[in-house]
């Protein structure tokens, strides 16, 4: 796909998207210390700037509430910024699991959920997802009524495989970081992002048990978009 943005449309499209998004937090959102701690403690600890934009935590949230859901698997930990914005939409006797690859983003994810007074629900393990899922699913872990891939993109394809043996009827599948830009439609891309995301979509599209959408966004983040998967029959 041919970029024909100039540099000066590609920013003044930012601004205007970083605008709108202040906007929206100014119209919906009051300050929160927890939250603005966590992003700046990830920030402090040289943690990459790619947590969601503050309105994307709170559609997390608002999709897991619509739910009721009681269980949530996150796979992709970060700094904890969405972890919080989901594990708040759970009831006192919910649980959510992030699987994080990087010991330091955990111990600073971990700081931030007990900041947040969220620690007797969330449990972060450490290690590969793609082994964990596998472990889970080995042991019989009960399924999850939620699950976000926020994570590295070239297992996408793999975290999908794993996690449709760990979703039920009813449950909702949430992918980040799908549309790359606008690169997603480009299928000679060499870029393995790309190519991965391309063929987790693919995978969604195809499977029956699912009913599947991508939507496009624009935010102080950028240009991409998020999966939607619905599990319409076990």
């Amino acid at each position: 796909m041919q970029d024909n943005w100039t540099t000066r449309e590609r920013n003044t499209m930012q601004d205007t998207w970083t605008t709108v998004d202040t906007y929206i937090y100014d119209v919906f959102e009051t300050p929160d210390p927890q939250l603005e701690a966590a992003l700046k403690s990830a920030e402090e600890a040289g943690l990459p700037p790619i947590s969601v934009a503050p309105n994307q935590g709170k559609l997390l949230s608002i999709l897991a509430m619509s739910l009721q859901a009681h269980s949530i698997l996150e796979i992709g930990t970060l700094g904890g910024y969405s972890t919080i914005w989901l594990a708040r939409s759970l009831p006192h006797d919910g649980k959510l699991l992030s699987l994080e690859v990087n010991p330091k983003h955990a111990e600073v994810a971990r700081a931030n959920i007990e900041r947040a007074g969220l620690s007797g629900i969330v449990e972060i393990q450490v290690g590969a997802a793609l082994d964990t899922l596998q472990k889970l699913v080995l042991d019989g872990h009960a399924p999850f009524d939620l699950v976000f891939i926020d994570a590295d993109k070239e297992n996408y394809p793999g975290y999908l495989e794993w996690t449709l043996k760990l979703v039920h009827k009813g449950s909702l599948i949430i992918a980040d970081n799908i549309v790359r830009n606008g690169a997603v439609a480009d299928a000679t891309s060499p870029d393995m992002n790309v190519s991965a995301v391309r063929r987790f979509n693919a995978a969604l599209a195809a499977e029956p048990r699912l009913a599947a959408t991508v939507y496009q966004s624009v935010s102080i983040k950028g240009y991409d978009g998020m999966a939607l998967a619905y599990v319409v029959s076990d």
